[in-house]
């Protein structure tokens, strides 16, 4: 019998979906839950599956159980958003040896203000060798590349930016600092443990309300070693060593943009407009 998980109330991976997981994403089995490990997963995970609203678009429901989780993003190379990436990433990391709690992020709007609770999953991870708990996040677009220890200040630079954390409370911030800019806060999460089931209802109203921006434009991003690669509606618009490119596509190259910068094979019966 396999163990039970809390946070998709079903069974945890099997050691062969994890080793398909670890496939898919390009990276070895680590010997132990480490630091060093983590980050290196975490980084494998950014480049190989890419943040995407497509089932959206195309007007199918999304399913957040294990078995739909593996199906499209191991199995069909597929990638998802918040709800699916980082709920999946949990399974693999507890398999791993690590402890993981999903958690609530409200993200920042243009207007100062925070969107509602279980708008964003992200995942604090502890045990190994981690000193304490850290922050990761394999579903929020174009966030941090490695986790982040959950500290007040906390504070890395990455290309083109630096991400950081500050507490407020029982609130956590996540920040991004471009060159030239003042630190702006990206999303408010508190380190309170959540099931998956959790997120269903935001879940379910992202995937349908006209106001969420997933029902309005279609998204494909995923990190390169260079940057970043993104379909954005009919544009591709690729990031190389902090130079970006803007290209648009007609129905045909979306689909060959899909299948060449993200791996996604669309049936033909799919729309893509």
């Amino acid at each position: 019998m396999t163990p039970t998980d809390p946070a998709l109330e079903g069974p945890a991976l099997t050691d062969t979906e994890a080793a398909a997981y670890l496939a898919r994403i390009g990276a070895p089995a680590p010997h132990a839950p480490t630091r060093a490990a983590l980050s290196s997963l975490h980084l494998a995970h950014l480049l190989a599956v890419p943040f995407e609203n497509l089932d959206i678009s195309l007007g199918r429901p999304i399913r957040l159980d294990r078995a739909a989780l593996l199906d499209k993003v191991v199995r069909r190379r597929r990638g998802g958003y918040c709800y699916e990436l980082n709920g999946l990433f949990a399974l693999l990391l507890r398999h791993l040896g690590y402890a993981v709690d999903l958690v609530s992020a409200r993200v920042a709007t243009g207007d100062g203000g925070l969107t509602p609770e279980f708008d964003h999953l992200a995942l604090v991870v502890s045990g190994g060798d981690l000193d304490g708990p850290v922050l990761a996040d394999v579903g929020f677009g174009d966030a941090f590349v490695e986790p982040l220890v959950l500290r007040d200040h906390e504070e890395r630079a990455e290309p083109g930016k630096h991400v950081g954390l500050l507490a407020a409370g029982a609130d956590w911030h996540y920040r991004e600092r471009r060159p030239d800019e003042p630190w702006r806060t990206q999303y408010v999460f508190t380190a309170t443990p959540h099931a998956l089931s959790d997120f269903e209802a935001r879940h379910h109203w992202q995937q349908t309300s006209p106001e969420s921006h997933f029902t309005r434009s279609r998204v494909v991003s995923r990190l390169t070693p260079t940057g970043r690669v993104t379909l954005s509606g009919d544009r591709l618009i690729t990031t190389t060593h902090g130079r970006r490119h803007e290209t648009r596509l007609s129905e045909d190259d979306v689909r060959r943009a899909l299948v060449e910068h993200f791996g996604i094979v669309l049936e033909r019966r799919d729309p893509v407009g």
